[in-house]
């Protein structure tokens, strides 16, 4: 059985047309005389472009591969009894799924859910504010994504330094607006923008307090990748160092484009490499700048480069340690790369746990850490939460994220639509159309009505994942999210069991079992 899915998506808008060979995903019988349907179809006739899921920027996307083990594999293991005392009850009400981060400084968070880097793309441009206003009324932490600086065309650069980034200006203005003493906002920097001097940026001027060190992401092994339909715009990039393909200086290039052979350029940033001593240099430079919290956010690479990244955490006592499994996805990254490269998250999270318990009998420093990769709904959070107990504190939320934000943002779209400009009939739909609308117009007056729908949206799936959360953890009869043990697990299979550590569901709690029976 293949676990993928071969030369047909609808991420890349291929299909079939007739029964499918399963190994190469091609028509099991491919006639002369078909215009092409599927991606080596459309290849021939569109090259790269077809590397990339669309339509571009208007997407978010992310594997579709069915791994071996994933989250499913496991079942929470609900109890009638509790540890310690065996009387008495939980109230859903009164369990405690708050958290922090931080060691001598402290970020107090309301969910144990943040917000994974979101990158420069025009989807996550478009609805930023939506999804940073959510997070600040949330109380939990955002990530804005690498070469934002970059990226942005109005940017001021001199002498090879930015100084001015409007794009990067608003993404922090938009949170910092809605921050109350819950939550914060981080600033992902890849190679590239510590050469463009983001740190220095937006630290000393913008008041960022959290830097997170990108060394890669789940959904590709390679760094940043983009893509602009100006030429104009191309050629500044290029300028500045990113790699641009097409070429945009080539004289054909232009009469490409302007023939419709190509709609886009595709822009990368510069693959670099990780040495130990190099990061240990920019963690402390961090420091010295005024940085208060740092995080190395690190990929879904081979099991060498994990140990690498915890060591390195390790020894430069960074805040917070964020892994990202392969499996989720925003939408940038090539659709084939996106499903088969790197280690899956359970996969990847086991690895993770098996490591830190390592270093933790040797007496290392041990960082908060996170696990990203495909997690959207309580149950896959609980798991997560589980299977690296008690390392794994936080879970990175991407695609969910952009998802209840977007949904959020439409359905306000088409109440204006619908009302035009009678604003007592549009504040009644928003209080039909959004649960919790009643209870943010209560707790923010008439600022609410500058609240963007779909930060509302965003706000209303926060409340249903914490409600979840609490439910799980009441079936587990406890009443604090730092109860949550790897204990609380059981494997469904043989090789979910082998791949995690946890105990297969026939095998689980065998001791206690004797004792009882006994």
């Amino acid at each position: 059985m293949s676990f993928s899915k071969p030369n047909i998506s609808a991420a890349t808008l291929t299909k079939n047309r007739v029964d499918i060979s399963p190994t190469s995903g091609l028509c099991v019988s491919c006639l002369d005389g078909c215009p092409g349907y599927c991606e080596v179809g459309e290849s021939a006739l569109k090259g790269r472009d077809i590397l990339y899921p669309k339509p571009y920027g208007k997407i978010i996307s992310g594997s579709e591969k069915d791994y071996p083990v994933d989250f499913s594999h496991f079942n929470i293991q609900g109890s009638c009894t509790k540890e310690g005392e065996g009387r008495g009850y939980i109230d859903i009400k009164e369990i405690d799924i708050s958290t922090s981060l931080g060691e001598e400084d402290r970020i107090e968070l309301k969910t144990p859910f943040i917000i994974g880097a979101l990158g420069s793309n025009d989807i996550v441009k478009e609805n930023w504010e939506h999804i940073t206003v959510g997070a600040a009324i949330c109380g939990t932490i955002v990530i804005i994504g690498g070469d934002i600086c970059g990226m942005d065309i109005e940017s001021e650069i001199k002498d090879g330094k930015i100084v001015k980034s409007p794009e990067m200006e608003r993404r922090i203005k938009n949170f910092k607006e809605w921050q109350d003493s819950y939550g914060n906002i981080f600033v992902q920097c890849t190679s590239e923008d510590i050469k463009l001097g983001v740190p220095e940026y937006v630290i000393e001027r913008l008041n960022i307090e959290g830097i997170e060190i990108k060394w890669g992401q789940g959904a590709s092994s390679i760094y940043g990748q983009n893509k602009i339909s100006s030429i104009d715009d191309a050629k500044e990039l290029k300028k500045r160092g990113y790699t641009v393909n097409p070429d945009p200086e080539d004289p054909i290039v232009s009469e490409m484009l302007r023939v419709g052979a190509f709609k886009e350029f595709e822009i990368n940033s510069k693959n670099s490499f990780i040495d130990e001593e190099g990061f240990l240099e920019e963690v402390e430079k961090l420091r010295n700048i005024g940085a208060k919290f740092i995080s190395l956010k690190t990929g879904a690479y081979k099991a060498t480069d994990l140990a690498l990244a915890i060591r390195c955490a390790s020894k430069a006592k960074v805040d917070l340690l964020s892994i990202d499994g392969s499996g989720g996805g925003s939408g940038m990254g090539p659709w084939r790369m996106m499903n088969e490269w790197g280690i899956p998250t359970v996969y990847i999270e086991s690895l993770l746990w098996k490591y830190l318990k390592r270093i933790e009998e040797k007496g290392w420093y041990i960082p908060c850490c996170a696990i990203g990769g495909g997690i959207i709904l309580e149950d896959q959070i609980y798991k997560a939460l589980a299977i690296g107990s008690p390392y794994i504190r936080l879970v990175s939320i991407g695609r969910g994220v952009m998802t209840s934000a977007m949904v959020g943002k439409t359905h306000g779209e088409l109440a204006k639509e619908r009302v035009r400009k009678d604003i007592k009939k549009y504040q009644e739909i928003i209080n039909q159309s959004f649960s919790c609308a009643l209870k943010l117009r209560e707790i923010y007056g008439d600022k609410f009505e500058n609240i963007p729908t779909g930060a509302i949206g965003l706000y209303n799936y926060f409340d249903r994942l914490s409600t979840g959360m609490k439910q799980f953890l009441a079936g587990v009869k406890k009443d604090n999210i730092k109860d949550i043990k790897r204990e609380d697990l059981i494997a469904l299979t043989k090789e979910s069991s082998d791949v995690s550590g946890i105990p297969y569901i026939m095998d689980a709690d065998l001791e206690k079992i004797e004792e009882i029976l006994s």
